[in-house]
């Protein structure tokens, strides 16, 4: 595994450093004084008028911080809330007057919003109400309890408040327990197939390919909430990769030699349904690497794809500078990621999670250290929260190449990548696509995935979900909120997408499953077993790797 995936040198790279755009907001603040000075005399103004009950200011919709019928009945607390949302605002508001790049602006919007978030009252035990009763009604035991989970979780959380409580969950037990066996692997892999649960199954297999941060199983989550079993029981045979969790040894595994594993298990998938072609389907990080593999196939000669499905996936990163993405997607931030891992060749997968959870700060940490450590409440018992934990190692090398990518935005340039000293060509992959996208995604942003449809060759069916990243895999058929757009005419924009859509309530899964359906071949019976005399079984799904990988965690 010496040769590595190579970008194009000629492509332009985003060179622009986090601490050069802080630089640039303290440059702009001296520069425009008028600025500064007349956004401190709106900010007094507006805690004035908190103070003297004047204020008419209220949360956003959605800001469950001030739910508590103490913020609009107490003037105090009242005052206490609007001078913080007053303030929020208008650090928010001085950012977009100082004449910074989008990038910059972004960026200060960003460090300023988890700065004004950090400084909410309610993240205080006297500045939080439904604290201070709980404290009164639990004689202070919820403030014992959350000494506790905080003392845990600087040991086992690396400080940040526990989303979950993972006692209630275990890979195999209630979590993955689809029926299937591992039918191939490889140092970088295990590749499970499922067992036939119709008499007959489709002509063309599927072939799952997951990102290489966190585990396999978001695809079978739990009975019910498992799009691979939905598949299976929708007459589909289906295979997904388990990757190996990487350890410093493995440091120089690249995008390179992820993609060749591919290729193997790939071949497997050939060779054990006996079929040439397959659907091939990628998410997230996932999604780059099933895109690259396909086009890599293509400049190969190897036609063995029948369509791509993406979901929340994002190959091009132009025109999202200013989204939360756009920002982690940038070298520096990435490299904060990197630095908390040290020199060890891997980057912890915990890590990179607390990037993510910082771009959403009152979400995903302020929210919990209330609940967990002022409420002195277990956190809930979730299986996404379960899984998103979960999380493996990403060895150093593709971390790079990572970085590469979205630096460069090499996938959206002919050429641009190579693999195996072929230079790569989405546009080649001719093969029809399905493109999910989630409405609220703030990881892919879903007009950025929308852009994945003037890559690739073939005819494109793009979905947008009314949810999030990880909510947009998990809609089971009967979720009551659930919903999807599709758009069956002319478009070629994410606004005229929106506006001859058609909405659809339910899940996506079973639009999936037709639309698989129609393109593969005719059903024939299904097998007696998984695997082959080739490729016999090696053991139960969820397999070694994953369960290898959970209780080194554990024993962590």
């Amino acid at each position: 595994m010496n040769e590595r995936a190579r970008i194009r040198p000629d492509l332009p790279r985003d060179g622009t450093r986090i601490a050069d755009s802080f630089i640039s907001l303290a440059a702009a603040v001296c520069r425009r004084p008028f600025e500064t000075i007349h956004s401190l005399y709106r900010s007094g103004s507006a805690l004035i008028e908190a103070g003297t009950g004047l204020s008419q200011i209220e949360p956003a919709a959605g800001d469950r911080r001030f739910d508590d019928p103490t913020w609009t009945r107490n003037p105090v607390y009242r005052a206490l809330m609007q001078g913080h949302l007053a303030l929020a605002d208008e650090v928010h508001r001085l950012a977009g007057e100082l004449d910074l790049s989008p990038r910059d602006e972004a960026r200060a919007r960003m460090a300023l919003r988890m700065v004004t978030d950090t400084l909410a009252p309610t993240n205080t035990l006297v500045g939080n109400p439904a604290a201070i009763r709980r404290t009164l009604e639990t004689g202070g035991s919820n403030l014992l309890e959350g000494v506790k989970q905080l003392a845990a979780d600087w040991r086992h959380n690396g400080g940040l408040p526990a989303m979950v409580d993972g006692s209630q969950f275990g890979v195999g037990r209630n979590l993955a327990v689809t029926p299937g066996a591992v039918v191939h692997r490889h140092a970088m892999l295990e590749l499970i197939e499922y067992k036939a649960q119709t008499k007959t199954v489709h002509g063309t297999p599927l072939f799952i390919v997951p990102p290489q941060i966190n585990k396999y199983y978001i695809w079978d989550l739990a009975p019910g909430r498992s799009l691979i079993e939905h598949l299976v029981q929708q007459g589909f045979q289906v295979f997904v990769v388990s990757w190996f969790d990487p350890g410093p040894e493995q440091s120089e595994w690249g995008l390179q030699d992820y993609v060749l594993a591919l290729e193997d298990a790939m071949q497997a998938v050939r060779e054990i349904s006996r079929s040439p072609q397959m659907h091939v389907l990628g998410a997230c990080s996932g999604g780059i690497t099933s895109a690259a593999l396909l086009a890599y196939l293509q400049a190969r000669g190897s036609d063995w794809a029948r369509s791509l499905t993406l979901l929340v996936s994002l190959l091009d990163v132009r025109g999202i500078a200013d989204s939360s993405m756009g920002l982690f997607a940038h070298l520096e931030t990435l490299e904060l990621a990197r630095t908390a891992s040290g020199n060890a060749g891997v980057l912890q997968g915990k890590d990179l999670a607390k990037v993510f959870a910082w771009l959403r700060p009152n979400e995903l940490v302020w929210n919990y250290w209330v609940n967990n450590y002022l409420m002195g409440e277990k956190p809930p018992a979730f299986d996404i929260l379960y899984w998103n934990s979960d999380t493996t190692r990403l060895p150093a090398q593709l971390h790079a190449d990572f970085i590469a990518l979205l630096e460069t935005n090499a996938l959206a340039h002919d050429g641009g990548l190579s693999i195996g000293e072929l230079p790569l060509s989405l546009a080649d992959v001719a093969c029809d696509s399905y493109i999910v996208a989630g409405r609220t995604d703030h990881i892919t942003p879903w007009d950025g995935c929308y852009q994945t449809r003037r890559m690739l060759g073939g005819r494109s069916e793009f979905v947008l979900t009314g949810s999030g990243h990880v909510q947009s895999i998990v809609t089971p058929p009967g979720g009551k909120k659930a919903s999807f757009m599709t758009n069956s005419g002319a478009h070629d924009s994410p606004q005229s997408f929106e506006a001859g859509a058609r909405t659809h309530d339910g899940s996506w899964w079973p639009h999936l499953a037709n639309w698989l359906a129609e393109r593969s071949d005719a059903q024939r019976r299904a097998p007696a077993r998984e695997g082959s005399r080739k490729h016999p079984p090696l053991g139960d799904a969820p397999g070694a790797y994953v369960l290898a990988s959970t209780e080194a965690a554990a024993a962590g």
